[in-house]
């Protein structure tokens, strides 16, 4: 048992929450409770944060949007960093934008805008934050965010490193923060001056190119599967008649295949069985593995 007195003395200025449901904080809608989320707003909280859950003696978890989770429907035995609107502080120095991990892709790239900067359009609708941009090197319509970030600030154990774009080591869909312990605490961004009504037309292309292509209109987490080399892997799990093919309330997009929608009542074990079934059918039809691009948790 733990002393949440002694918690709430180190971590006084920010919100602390006991068994909040994952469900709330990720784009699936699905998850169960985490045993300590908590809500930073500075670098320093991020040092807190993580001594609380040193105290605490469970594993910690940085999250942003939640827009690439699984959580397991038994929730997490955690303690839970996010960093969303609570760190999402921008600021603008010339063609430079410098923003913490929190703030949305879709806030940044309207920031942009709206400085007529053009060189993040393609972000304005990922649905994630800029941190877990970096992260996982996000990308959409042949861009990546790799291609403008400059450098990012990450916590290194208990020291901040500025690490240039080379040093992130970014690849598809990955960079050197993966599979590590550190935590991208914010980053800069290098764009160009543009005219602001061709920014805005290349954004409302491409958000209609979105409306019409991918089920936004249902939660998820976004691409279920990585690009597989020479392939995309929506077409791979359309060609082998699973568009639609539902597994309790869990289902493959009938818009888009590439996506698993939770259509109002589907847990992590739904979503996760019909991932699996996926794997399944695609490899055996095309001799062809599935990546997961969704983070399972828990």
């Amino acid at each position: 048992m733990f002393d949440t007195s002694e918690f709430c003395k180190n971590f006084a200025q920010n919100k602390l929450l006991f068994s909040e449901h994952m469900s709330k904080h990720t784009t699936f809608k699905i998850g169960g409770p985490a045993k300590l989320m908590l809500l930073p707003s500075s670098d320093d909280d991020i040092i807190s944060a993580l001594e609380i859950a040193a105290l605490v003696g469970a594993p910690t978890l940085v999250i942003g949007g939640g827009s690439n989770l699984l959580v397991s429907d038994n929730g997490l035995d955690a303690v839970v960093i996010k960093l969303a609107k609570n760190f999402s502080n921008i600021t603008l120095d010339g063609d430079t934008l410098t923003a913490q991990s929190g703030v949305s892709l879709a806030s940044l790239a309207a920031f942009a805008y709206q400085h007529s900067l053009t060189g993040l359009e393609f972000a304005a609708g990922i649905p994630g934050t800029f941190g877990g941009a970096v992260y996982m090197n996000a990308g959409a319509y042949g861009e990546e965010i790799s291609g403008c970030v400059h450098s990012a600030w990450v916590l290194v154990g208990d020291e901040i490193a500025e690490l240039s774009n080379s040093q992130l080591g970014f690849a598809y869909r990955t960079s050197c923060i993966q599979g590590s312990s550190n935590i991208v605490l914010s980053a800069r961004v290098s764009l160009w001056q543009g005219d602001q009504h061709e920014i805005s037309a290349k954004m409302d292309n491409l958000a209609q190119q979105r409306r019409e292509k991918q089920p936004l209109e249902y939660p998820s987490a976004g691409s279920t599967f990585k690009r597989p080399a020479d392939n995309f892997a929506g077409k791979l799990i359309e060609e082998a008649g699973l568009k639609g093919f539902q597994i309790g309330g869990a289902q493959i997009s009938l818009k888009h295949a590439g996506f698993i929608i939770n259509t109002g009542n589907a847990t992590a074990a739904d979503v996760l069985n019909l991932m699996e079934y996926a794997q399944e059918q695609v490899y055996k039809r095309f001799g062809i593995e599935l990546e997961p691009e969704v983070k399972l948790l828990g």
